[in-house]
């Protein structure tokens, strides 16, 4: 089975930098642009097909980890991470976190793969024709609108390996009525949390599953995971910068337009 190749570490570099960009710059986790890269590469290596979307997304949720909390830190410097939003954001992510790994652990590859496309477009409409402008007048003080906001985000991690940012932030910007920016660095202090509950599930389910082989911590494919790590936290800073002179209207536009494309993408994956 060849996986370690010259191309793959290339196509690392590249993909590992515009994952942690992206985290940075969204608040997504980087997800959305890893597993994508990971079905494919696997697919590749001619990893088993039962269980190759599942593998794609627990190594996403784990590289998406030291990410999270750099992006967490440059974030929090700016002013964009309210701690006493996080509290409630982050117990709801470890229950959604739970909940969402095990239901993924149960379905197969291609109806993960159909559903993860179908909610990322669903958002992205959602996110272009129904997202509020900030406001003054918020739902901050509301604690149960919060513990939602992280259920989901958790839930959705988990199922998806994508980090949660992907509904979490147009949550907080419909729900709750938060500026992009604010919701950004909220949603990177949530992935931290969501992420690792689900990183761990995945782990968890894999051994279960007997799936223990070279290079495999359950469904994590751990040499995937080394190689990632840094260009991650590489590109990762150079998006947490970049929020310093993005607007609002132009962070949601470019927010909408990456969830449609890698929807589609996920689309054809699961007809293919």
């Amino acid at each position: 089975m060849e996986f370690l190749t010259f191309e793959l570490l290339i196509s690392f570099i590249v993909f590992g930098c515009c994952a942690g960009c992206l985290a940075g710059l969204l608040g997504i986790g980087g997800g959305v642009v890893l597993v994508p890269l990971f079905i494919w590469r696997f697919q590749l290596a001619g990893f088993d097909p039962q269980y190759i979307v599942h593998c794609a997304f627990a190594t996403s949720l784990a590289i998406i980890i030291p990410t999270a909390v750099s992006n967490t830190i440059g974030h929090h410097r700016q002013g964009n991470v309210k701690r006493n939003h996080v509290i409630y954001l982050a117990i709801g992510a470890v229950i959604g976190a739970c909940v969402g790994s095990f239901c993924a652990s149960i379905l197969t590859g291609p109806i993960l793969s159909l559903v993860f496309g179908f909610m990322q477009i669903a958002v992205a409409v959602k996110l272009l024709t129904g997202a509020s402008k900030p406001s003054g007048e918020t739902m901050l003080e509301k604690g149960s609108m919060l513990l939602f906001v992280g259920f989901v985000g958790g839930a959705f991690s988990s199922f998806f390996g994508v980090g949660g940012g992907v509904i979490a932030v147009p949550l907080m910007v419909i729900l709750l009525h938060l500026p992009i920016h604010l919701a950004v660095g909220n949603s990177t202090a949530l992935i931290v949390m969501s992420s690792l509950v689900g990183t761990c599930a995945y782990i968890f389910m894999g051994w279960q599953l007997k799936l223990i082989q070279d290079g495999f911590f359950g469904f994590v494919y751990f040499p995937a995971v080394v190689m990632v790590v840094p260009f991650s936290l590489l590109g990762a800073r150079i998006g947490v910068r970049l929020t310093q002179h993005c607007s609002h209207a132009k962070m949601i536009k470019v927010f909408s337009l990456l969830l449609i494309c890698v929807g589609v993408k996920m689309i054809w994956y699961s007809f293919a």
